[in-house]
């Protein structure tokens, strides 16, 4: 199996210093509390004021914190699930593992460029570093002309295909929409953007989730090799993506930010429907129980 120990040595730094990043920044709790500060576009900015994020608005630290609670209790336990699944040479461990590897390189990602300057930021480095290779590792040591015999010829790709298709599309429109108006007009920047430089989320959707999502759903209607390894990567992703998501608006709610009912719905509706095809692709996996037919495939 290609790149195996790299990967395996990558992995285990992967859940090591999440596991130390996030614990950390959970139950940190120093500092003086909330403030207000009053940005360069002259908006007042509600500043949390203590723990790891001290330096970020009240919004982005809820989301953060939500984003850790979710990185330590599902990144990191389905992380190391499917890297034993990958280890005993299943199809089902290697897609996971891809998948989940592409959450943390996103995650750690826009912590290291988003968040305001902090004493995990080599750590955030580290891991989208560590995560960057192992997921590039797993990308290109898959045999992706042998990809669509290992499926079962039932697999509703259309389905799967399209649910991606919308997914992309609502999120690419969301966003293009939402900075889109004020730079046409050339008026401020949405009040979302507070304290910070510029929208480092959307640039990261916009530039490579969203792109990524409509090839995905394209290819996999098409029945195309490589849309069997993009589509439940990024299926994986989405799962991830969404549940921080919902947990992030859960904890905003709790600390007093207004949030729409219809956004709130319609994220939780797409969690669950994302889950339902992750679950879809792992039943129609047909493991290949001879090892020398399973390594010529994959890893």
């Amino acid at each position: 199996m290609k790149y195996k120990n790299t990967i395996s040595i990558l992995v285990i730094i992967v859940a090591i210093l999440s596991l130390f990043s996030t614990s950390y920044a959970i139950f940190s709790n120093h500092g003086q509390g909330e403030y207000e500060y009053k940005s360069i576009y002259g908006e007042s900015v509600s500043i949390y004021g203590k723990g790891l994020y001290v330096h970020d608005s009240v919004s982005m630290a809820a989301q953060a914190i939500a984003q850790d609670y979710v990185t330590l209790f599902l990144g990191v336990p389905l992380l190391l699930l499917s890297f034993y699944l990958y280890r005993k040479g299943l199809l089902k461990g290697s897609l996971l593992l891809t998948g989940t590897l592409g959450y943390f390189l996103y995650t750690y990602a826009s912590y290291s460029f988003l968040s305001m300057y902090n004493s995990m930021f080599l750590i955030y480095v580290a891991l989208m570093s560590a995560s960057f290779f192992a997921f590039t590792l797993m990308m290109v040591s898959y045999e992706i002309h042998n990809l669509p015999l290992f499926f079962a010829e039932k697999t509703p790709v259309k389905f799967l295909g399209g649910f991606l298709l919308f997914v992309s599309f609502v999120f690419g429109m969301m966003w293009t929409g939402k900075l889109g108006f004020p730079l046409l007009k050339q008026t401020p920047p949405p009040e979302d953007l507070q304290h910070y430089t510029t929208f480092v989320i959307q640039a990261l959707d916009l530039g490579f989730v969203v792109p990524a999502g409509l090839l995905a759903g394209v290819l996999l209607m098409m029945r195309k090799p490589f849309g069997y390894l993009l589509a439940p990567v990024i299926i994986i992703k989405e799962i991830t993506l969404l549940t921080a998501m919902t947990a992030m608006i859960f904890l905003q709610i709790r600390a007093g930010v207004e949030i729409g009912s219809m956004l709130v719905w319609s994220i939780v509706l797409f969690n669950l429907v994302v889950i339902y095809c992750m679950f879809l692709v792992l039943r129609n996996i047909k493991e290949v129980k001879n090892h020398k037919s399973s390594s010529s495939l994959s890893l």
